[in-house]
């Protein structure tokens, strides 16, 4: 299996012009998976790829050798239409090299610590592969939850179609879902509604003595939408984004990695 017919469908898909209206960096290749989707049994999964993907903190674009993905200057095409075959294989390279490229560790790091416990790992080649999938693959100038509604809904109806090819054309058993806003989108994605518990261990304190809840997600799917699966995937998810969210303690962080590799642990994958 390999990435070339979700990113197909991705540039079949895409209204080429409104790219940029929607706050997307539109010079840039969307990345529907970060490693090897071929080699992974487990995924995290986030909203879509951060802006540090392709640039760095003065906005400007990486160059060669801090490059992470592809962009228009890169494949030197002037314009998504000129693809061929060639610049959709280099596009697939880049996302199942990332690790063993320059990954942005200051967020991948923290999920690899999470999914420890199953054994797999995005880096770590002396364990089972791991990779990483966003439900949007567009990295945009603004953070996700800043984008104007109207633009996150017309961004997930491009990307549905893909996702979901991606997520059936794959090997993976495990989902984990980093944040309730994934949460959600995922449900809205692909129809699935997820049981919702409270976790007093995970808890946020906050000085004003109003503590934010945390909140487990757990469902198993046999197929997205009307697709069947040829195997049953394990859906966990957390409500923190872990990266983002204020105040999530080390305590907090090593109560998901124990609860992951126990619902892992159970469900024998």
């Amino acid at each position: 299996m390999n990435l070339t017919p979700s990113l197909r469908v991705l540039f079949d898909s895409i209204p080429l012009s409104k790219l940029k209206t929607l706050g997307v960096i539109d010079w840039g290749a969307p990345v529907p998976v970060f490693g090897s989707l071929d080699d992974s049994e487990v995924a995290t999964v986030g909203l879509n790829p951060s802006n540090r993907e392709f640039v760095n903190l003065a906005g400007e674009e990486l160059g060669d050798l801090e490059r992470r993905f592809h962009s228009l200057q890169s494949l030197e095409i002037e314009d998504w239409n000129n693809l061929d075959i060639s610049h959709l294989t280099a596009i697939e390279k880049s996302c199942s090299e990332y690790f063993s490229g320059n990954p942005y560790d200051q967020w991948f790091r923290v999920l690899d610590n999470i999914i420890s416990g199953t054994r797999h790992s995005f880096y770590n080649y002396n364990r089972r592969s791991a990779c990483h999938l966003d439900l949007i693959p567009f990295a945009t100038y603004e953070k996700w939850g800043d984008l104007a509604k109207e633009h996150q809904h017309d961004l997930m109806k491009i990307s549905t179609e893909s996702f979901i090819k991606t997520l059936c054309n794959s090997k993976l058993k495990l989902l984990i879902l980093n944040g309730e806003s994934v949460v959600r989108l995922f449900s809205d994605i692909t129809n699935i509604s997820l049981e919702k518990n409270e976790k007093k261990e995970w808890q946020l304190p906050r000085k004003s003595g109003r503590h934010v809840a945390g909140y487990s997600y757990r469902g198993q799917i046999s197929k997205v939408r009307d697709i069947k699966l040829n195997r049953s995937i394990l859906i966990l998810g957390y409500n923190h984004n872990l990266q983002s969210s204020f105040g999530v303690t080390n305590s907090v962080k090593r109560s998901i990695r124990s609860w992951v590799k126990e619902k892992y642990d159970e469900q024998g994958i």
